[in-house]
């Protein structure tokens, strides 16, 4: 018999990927071109030459056994060295490259930090607005997802509801900063109450908590500032990360999870999640791949066109009247819906060819996303569309 779990997954499928579906359809109809489709968070903006180059470089020049030779099941030792080094650079840590575990993307760290720190039946808490993804994440470990109710202020974390969550149940606490859908970047203060909160609730229910933090927007900061490093807050922290954004790279699946030198048995951490793989069929990214990024580490696409992209769809979107928190990062806006019904808003927009996301599957009630990682052109010539429904539709 076929395992009726994933048969029944079969019927939830993504909200996002229909969508981005459609719009490749309808562009195939009036050219996607037309079609303003803030659908699907597909960086667009090509790799930096430096990448280009250093693939170019080892395929000519280097080792043909090990460019493509299998990587040892921890990572290769020189790649996890030099993510070490930059990280305690950037971020005054003191990794080592035993702390260091390369992943297939986010993802991939996303799963080895949750069964390294679980198991079937614990609890992880996470504060939406939320990665719809994180659901079957977390089921697929054999742990329960508690999501956090939104401060829709500011999106920043919720503390009263949070610690009316915590119980002794809970090992692990999962952040996404800067945060899709919603584009905040949580502060040095929230970090630092999130920590102080955690350290209390460890010593009152004597075990440890971990904090799993999701960090693939880390580089795509506006205002000229920066993303408070989580670790720096919390010892018991795991950071997980890709190069999908800071490179884009996301067809490449390269990230890993940074284990914090400071967490409990951070010596044990790496080398068990060898041994998740074992039994998920993970294994280590390519080999190519990790030795290309390793020549890359401290270098980043051209990410500006993000925060003017950003800065034309906020202006645009107050100004026609829509409630918005203006984002502090990723490519990734979160306005209030003009009606309750996200859903029923966002099929509107569809008749007038604006692909939005509505905000369901987030977690929040009554929002919608827009992914705002394309050609600015397009974002410029898609403001008079905006117009012209929230007029049409709402009378704005």
């Amino acid at each position: 018999m076929i395992n009726e779990d994933y048969k029944a997954m079969l019927g939830g499928k993504s909200v996002i990927r229909e969508l981005s579906e459609y719009a490749t359809a309808r562009g195939k109809q009036i050219g996607y071109e037309n079609v303003f489709d803030y659908s699907l968070g597909n960086p667009s903006v090509p790799a930096p030459a430096a990448f280009t180059d250093a693939m170019v470089d080892l395929y000519a020049h280097g080792d043909p056994v090990a460019i493509h030779g299998y990587s040892p099941s921890l990572g290769i030792p020189e790649v996890k060295d030099a993510i070490a080094e930059s990280l305690n650079a950037r971020f005054g840590m003191d990794y080592t490259g035993n702390h260091i575990f390369p992943t297939t993307g986010a993802a991939g760290a996303l799963a080895h930090a949750m069964r390294a720190v679980t198991k079937p039946g614990d609890e992880i808490i996470t504060f939406a607005p939320y990665f719809p993804e994180y659901q079957p994440y977390v089921k697929g470990t054999g742990a329960h997802l508690t999501i956090v109710p939104a401060d829709t202020e500011n999106f920043q974390i919720n503390f009263e509801a949070f610690e009316k969550a915590l119980n002794p149940g809970v090992m692990a606490v999962l952040i996404n900063t800067p945060n899709n859908p919603s584009g905040a970047v949580y502060s040095a203060e929230t970090l630092e109450k999130l920590a102080g909160i955690l350290r209390a609730k460890q010593t009152e229910y004597g075990h440890d908590i971990f904090l799993i933090s999701d960090e693939p927007y880390r580089e795509i900061v506006f205002d000229g500032g920066v993303q408070a490093y989580p670790s720096k807050y919390y010892d018991n922290t795991l950071s997980c990360y890709s190069w999908s954004k800071s490179l884009s790279l996301p067809g490449e699946r390269i990230g890993y999870v940074a284990v914090n030198p400071a967490a409990t048995d951070a010596d044990l951490l790496v080398p068990m999640m060898g041994q998740i793989s074992r039994g998920t069929g993970h294994n280590c990214p390519p080999s190519s791949i990790q030795l290309g990024v390793s020549k890359v580490l401290d270098k980043t696409a051209d990410l500006s066109v993000y925060e003017t992209n950003m800065n034309l769809l906020y202006d645009a979107l107050t100004g026609i009247g829509f409630d918005v928190v203006r984002p502090g990062g990723t490519f990734y806006i979160f306005p209030k819906a003009l009606e309750d019904d996200a859903t029923a808003f966002c099929l509107k927009a569809k008749e007038h060819d604006l692909i939005l996301v509505p905000s369901d599957s987030f977690g929040v009630p009554g929002y919608f996303r827009m992914a705002y990682c394309i050609d600015t052109e397009k974002v410029k010539r898609s403001i008079p569309a905006l117009e012209k429904f929230a007029h049409e539709e709402y009378g704005l």
